[in-house]
């Protein structure tokens, strides 16, 4: 008989089992591990996110020759993305992988998908009107997303810091940073619902730029609610005056972060004394909080403001925080803690979005490429945060990381075959997730969109 030829060498250096070899060879057939994409996928045809960015887009190709429409492009990337495949190279293995043709409605023998370069040149199709009508789609698509209309949505704004390593449009040297890159602002609600994000050099925003980035989104928003109340909430780079007039002259109510200074020092001076003594007359172990109200402005203030100083003392020494606020109702200890303190769950919000969704990977020369590339990973973050949304409220993963969600429910290995009348997915016997799976299949329909 000939001797059988091997397609694929063994893995070396595998020790043997009960004195019997163990030989590993990657000629398992049509397998992937990438199985909980078709999760995902039903959670993107409940949302429609990538048809909605595709409709923002030109396409400039002969329509009898279009392989790959624009939406499926997105979606597969959208997917891509959210299973940990940041990089636009892997398209070109996973466009055979048969979960990801099954979660783009092909059949595993289909032909295969997109590839890496059909990818780069949809990045780099959008020019700055599309972005706009993208950015406004996206706020849409948030709106969208509420059974009923909100009496009030809190806005979270704030911005993170994006190294590159290239000649890429619109970086900058950042001192603070040591490191060249942008500073994208992002924005989100008080529940992790992604609003927006916009791609800036890496600098600290002036009072014009952030008053016209939010003249868009409000305008956006009311558009689809015109009477909804909106909170705005920022750390303190956020408060100056052209945002607050602004704020003022079209009802948006703030609790922004305010820096220091003199003029404010001197108002709890006495406070700051009275409490250190506290702290001294103690154990010397617990920190002392109090906190105190009054009305000041600074000089390019139109008007004096709510001021809220937190004032605390503990073993590192005395700490004093600030706060300015249009609010006239809630006593000041209520305002800092509960409502002011609660955006630093933001900064989780843009963990997700930045470190587990990977969207500083903006390593595109054009800047327009780059924001297009913000908008996918949002529309990624988009999924992942519908999957957790769907999860028992009192469930762990319910507050589960998107890492957590991808290595449990996205990570599975399965066997695809493919017979006259169905698609077999034979997924591990012994999957520890079986239920949580079930449960969420199940309550796909209940996203709103």
């Amino acid at each position: 008989m000939p001797a059988t030829v091997e397609l694929t060498p063994s893995l070396p250096g595998l020790s043997p089992v009960a004195g019997k070899p163990v030989v590993a060879r990657f000629d398992g057939g049509r397998l992937s591990s990438d199985a909980g994409v078709l999760g995902l996928r039903e959670i993107e045809k409940r949302l429609g996110i990538a048809d909605r960015l595709a409709a923002c887009l030109e396409d400039p190709r002969t329509p009898g020759r279009i392989v790959h429409g624009l939406a499926e492009i997105i979606r597969f990337r959208l997917l891509m993305i959210a299973a940990g495949y940041e990089d636009g190279n892997d398209a070109d293995s996973l466009r055979r992988d048969p979960a990801f043709k099954l979660a783009l409605d092909r059949l595993p023998d289909d032909a295969g998908l997109c590839s890496q370069s059909t990818i780069s040149r949809l990045e780099n199709l959008p020019d700055t009107r599309a972005l706009l009508r993208m950015g406004r789609a996206l706020v849409d698509f948030y709106c969208a997303g509420f059974r009923q209309v909100p009496k009030r949505i809190v806005l979270d704004i704030d911005d993170t810091f994006d190294a590159v390593h290239g000649e890429q449009q619109l970086r900058l040297f950042n001192g603070h940073y040591d490191e060249y890159g942008f500073q994208p602002i992002v924005v989100f609600d008080e529940h992790g619902r992604f609003v927006t994000a916009i791609l800036r050099p890496a600098r600290r925003p002036k009072g014009t730029e952030i008053r016209a980035h939010l003249r868009r989104i409000v305008r956006q928003i009311r558009a689809n609610w015109p009477q909804v109340e909106i909170l705005l909430r920022a750390d303190s780079h956020y408060c100056c005056p052209e945002v607050l007039n602004w704020c003022r002259a079209n009802r948006l109510d703030y609790v922004l972060g305010l820096a220091p200074t003199s003029t404010l020092r001197r108002h709890i001076l006495d406070l700051e004394a009275s409490t250190a003594a506290r702290f001294a007359a103690g154990p010397g172990t617990a920190k002392v909080r109090r906190f105190k109200e009054f009305y000041d402005a600074a000089g390019s203030w139109s008007r004096t403001e709510r001021i809220i100083a937190r004032v605390e003392v503990g073993p590192q020494g005395p700490d004093t925080r600030f706060i300015v606020t249009s609010l006239r109702h809630g006593r000041g200890r209520w305002l800092y803690e509960k409502l002011y303190c609660a955006r630093g769950q933001a900064e989780n919000h843009i963990k997700s979005w930045k470190a587990h969704l990977c969207a500083d990977r903006t390593s595109c020369h054009k800047a327009t490429a780059n924001q297009f590339r913000l908008f996918l990973h949002a529309g990624a973050y988009w999924l992942l945060w519908s999957m957790r949304a769907l999860m028992p409220r009192r469930s762990r993963w319910r507050v589960a990381q998107f890492d957590s969600l991808r290595l449990r429910l996205i990570k599975l290995a399965a066997r695809i075959v493919e017979t006259r009348r169905q698609i077999l997915v034979h997924l591990p016997t012994a999957c520890p997730e079986q239920t949580v799976l079930r449960l969420l299949l199940e309550r796909v329909p209940r996203l709103v969109t």
